[in-house]
C-alpha cells in the first residue's frame, strides 16, 4: 500500500508530506482547493507524460515521491530484481521534472526509465477518475475485466505461448511453401541442365589434358615424318647398318686392345654403351609411334569434347575446370528439393499441431470466461441493487471470434450489455448507463474484483459525480468494504462516504500576497466532525449539523 507521499513545487503544491494508512482515506475539500492535483502528482510519480504545466511557478523544478509497503510476494520486486535494483520492504518511487519539461525517474534511487516505470506502477496503484471508469467506456477493455475476475492469468499466459507457438510454425510454414513453389519453378530446368551435365560427365583436369593432345596432333605429320626418316637412316634393311658398323667397329678395337696394354678399353666401353643405347633407340622408334597416338583423325573427336565442355561452361557461367563441381552443386540441389519436400510436410504436421494446441487452449479459456462472466453477473447485479439501482440488468457476453481473428488473448470477444430502466432490452454499458450510473457499475466491479485484482491501492477521483442521499450512503458503504481487503483513497464531496474514512484529509487553498497553495491537514476526530458537518450543512456550521454528522459518523462505523 502506500504509506507516504511527498510533493515539491507542484502546480499550487510547494511542500507536502502525507502520511497515509490502510482502509479508506478520504480527500475533502471547497471545488478548486487543489484535490485533484495531489492525484496529478501520484500519476506523476508512476509514469505520466511530464509537462511543464505541473511544475510550480517560479520553481526551477518540481519532486514527487511515493513510497509503497509491499508483501515479499508482490510481483514489483521480481521486476525490480530483474533490473539488478534493490529493495526490502518499502519501494520508493521517485520523478523530478524540470522547467525545460525534462524529467528523471527514479526506483529506490536508482535511475530507471519512464517506461519501466509506467509498467512498474501498474502493479502498484490504480486511479480512477470521472472519465476513467474501469475501462467501462472502452469496450476492448471488458475482456481484461472479466480475466481479471477469473483470475485467468496461468490460462492467459498458456494461451499466449500457445499463440505464439503456432504464429511461429505458420509463419514457418508459409515461408517453406513460398521456397517450395519457387523451387519447383525452377525444378524441371535443374533436371535438364542435371542431365546435360551428366552425360557430359566432366572430368578434374580433363580441358588442358585434351588442350596439350589436340597441340601435339596438331604436329602429327611433322612427327610422323622425323620419326620416319629416323628409322630409314637406322633401318636393319640398309647394306651398312649403323648398329653393325658400331659392332665391326668394336670388335676391330677389342681385338688390338690387349697390344694397346689397356689404353683402348675406354674406347671399347663407350662403342659398348653405343651399341647398347643404339638398340634402344631402334626400339623406341618402332613404339613410339603408337605410344605418341598421333592418328590425325582423333583430332576432331579432341576438338568435339573441348567445344562441348566450354560450350555447357559458358552456359552457366563458369570455368570448363569448374564443371565437376557444378555438378556436384547441381546433385546437391536436386537433393535438397526432394528433401525439402519431406522438410515441408513435417512443417505442416508442426503447424497442424501447433494450430490444434492453440484451439484447445482457446476452448479451454473460453469455457473459463464463460463460467468466470456468470458469476462476475451475479456478484455485479447483487452490489448494483445495493447501490440503488433496482431492477437493473448486467450481462456480460462472450462471443466466439472467427478463427482469423485470434489473437495472443485468445478468440473472444466479452462485451457487458445494461438494461437501466425497466422492460428495456440490453444494450453496450457505455452507450446505455448516464454518467452516475457508470460510476456505480464501476464500483460494482471494483468490489467484485476486489480479491482478484494485483494491485493493492486504488484511488477514486470524484466517484461520488452525480450522486447524493441514499445512493451516495450506498456508495460509502461499497467502498468501506473495499477498503478492508485494500487501500482506497477518494476525493468526496460526499459528507456520506467522507463519514466512512478511517483518515480523513482536508485540502485548503491559501492566498498570501498573491501567493496560491494547496496545504492538506489530516483531521483528527473532532475536526472529523466538524468537516463532515460543513459538508452536510455548508460554511456557516450549526450545533445540530455537528450532532448529525456525529451521528452519521457513528452509523457508518457501526
Amino acid at each position: 500500500m502506500l504509506i507516504r507521499l511527498s510533493i515539491r513545487d507542484v502546480v499550487v503544491i510547494d511542500r507536502l508530506d502525507l502520511e497515509l494508512g490502510a482502509g479508506l482515506c478520504a480527500l475533502t475539500g471547497e471545488t478548486g482547493a487543489g484535490k485533484s492535483i495531489l492525484l496529478d502528482a501520484l500519476s506523476l510519480a508512476l509514469g505520466r507524460r511530464a509537462e511543464p504545466g505541473l511544475l510550480r511557478k517560479g520553481a526551477s523544478n518540481a519532486t514527487v515521491t511515493a513510497t509503497f509497503e509491499l508483501v515479499e510476494t508482490h510481483v514489483a520486486w521480481s521486476m525490480l530484481a530483474a533490473r539488478g535494483i534493490a529493495g526490502e520492504s518499502e519501494l520508493v518511487v521517485r520523478r523530478t521534472l524540470t522547467a525545460e519539461g525534462r524529467s528523471r525517474a527514479f526506483v529506490n534511487d536508482q535511475s530507471v526509465t519512464v517506461g519501466f516505470l509506467v509498467e512498474l506502477g501498474a502493479t502498484l496503484l490504480e486511479i480512477h477518475g470521472q472519465n476513467d471508469r474501469l475501462g467501462l467506456l472502452d469496450p476492448g477493455s471488458h475482456r481484461d475485466v472479466l480475466d481479471i475476475a477469473g483470475n485467468h492469468r496461468d490460462l492467459l499466459i498458456e494461451t499466449e505461448q500457445a499463440y505464439d507457438s503456432w504464429h511461429d510454425s505458420n509463419a514457418s510454414l508459409l515461408a517453406g511453401e513460398a521456397e517450395a513453389g519457387a523451387a519447383r519453378h525452377k525444378e524441371s530446368v535443374l533436371r535438364q541442365d542435371l542431365a546435360e551435365l551428366e552425360a557430359l560427365a566432366p572430368k578434374i583436369g580433363e580441358e588442358s589434358k585434351l588442350a596439350e593432345h589436340r597441340a601435339l596432333l596438331r604436329q602429327a605429320t611433322v612427327i610422323t615424318d622425323a620419326l620416319a626418316a629416323a628409322r630409314a637412316v637406322l633401318s636393319i634393311g640398309d647394306e651398312r647398318p649403323v648398329d653393325e658398323a658400331i659392332r665391326l667397329a668394336h670388335r676391330m678395337i677389342a681385338d688390338v686392345s690387349v697390344k694397346a696394354e689397356g689404353r683402348l678399353e675406354s674406347l671399347v666401353s663407350a662403342l659398348d654403351r653405343t651399341s647398347i643405347e643404339l638398340s634402344e633407340a631402334v626400339v623406341l622408334l618402332e613404339t613410339i609411334g603408337h605410344d605418341l597416338d598421333l592418328d590425325p583423325n582423333k583430332l576432331s573427336v579432341i576438338e568435339e569434347r573441348l567445344f562441348a565442355l566450354r560450350d555447357v561452361a559458358r552456359k552457366h557461367s563458369v570455368l570448363v575446370e569448374e564443371l565437376p563441381q557444378l555438378l556436384i552443386e547441381m546433385s546437391q540441389k536436386l537433393s535438397d528439393l526432394d528433401q525439402g519436400l519431406d522438410v515441408l510436410a513435417m512443417k505442416r504436421e508442426v503447424a497442424a499441431a501447433a494450430n490444434s494446441y492453440l484451439a484447445s487452449k482457446v476452448k479451454q479459456l473460453h469455457d473459463a470466461r464463460i463460467a468466470a462472466a456468470k458469476k462476475l453477473d451475479l456478484g455485479v447485479l447483487q452490489e448494483v441493487e445495493d447501490l440503488r439501482m433496482p431492477n437493473t440488468k448486467f450481462r456480460t457476453d462472450v462471443v466466439s471470434l472467427p478463427r482469423e481473428k485470434w489473437s495472443n488473448s485468445g478468440g473472444d470477444q466479452v462485451n457487458f450489455v445494461v438494461a437501466t430502466v425497466p422492460g428495456s432490452e440490453l444494450g453496450p454499458i457505455h452507450k446505455i448507463a448516464s454518467g452516475g450510473e457508470l460510476s456505480r457499475f464501476m464500483l460494482a466491479l471494483r468490489v467484485v474484483l476486489a480479491s482478484a485484482g494485483k494491485v493493492r491501492t486504488l484511488v477514486f477521483d470524484e466517484i461520488d459525480s452525480g450522486i447524493g442521499g441514499a445512493v451516495a450512503d450506498a456508495v460509502g458503504q461499497r467502498l468501506a468494504r473495499l477498503s478492508s481487503t485494500v487501500q482506497v483513497l477518494v476525493v468526496t464531496h460526499q459528507p456520506q462516504i467522507a463519514a466512512r474514512a478511517s483518515q480523513h484529509f482536508h485540502v485548503t487553498k491559501n492566498d498570501r500576497n498573491g501567493q496560491v497553495s494547496t496545504n492538506v491537514e489530516r483531521l483528527s476526530p473532532e475536526k472529523h466532525i466538524e468537516e463532515v458537518a460543513r459538508m452536510l450543512a455548508g460554511a456557516k456550521l450549526t450545533n445540530e449539523a455537528r450532532a448529525a454528522a456525529e451521528r452519521l459518523i457513528i452509523e457508518a462505523g457501526s
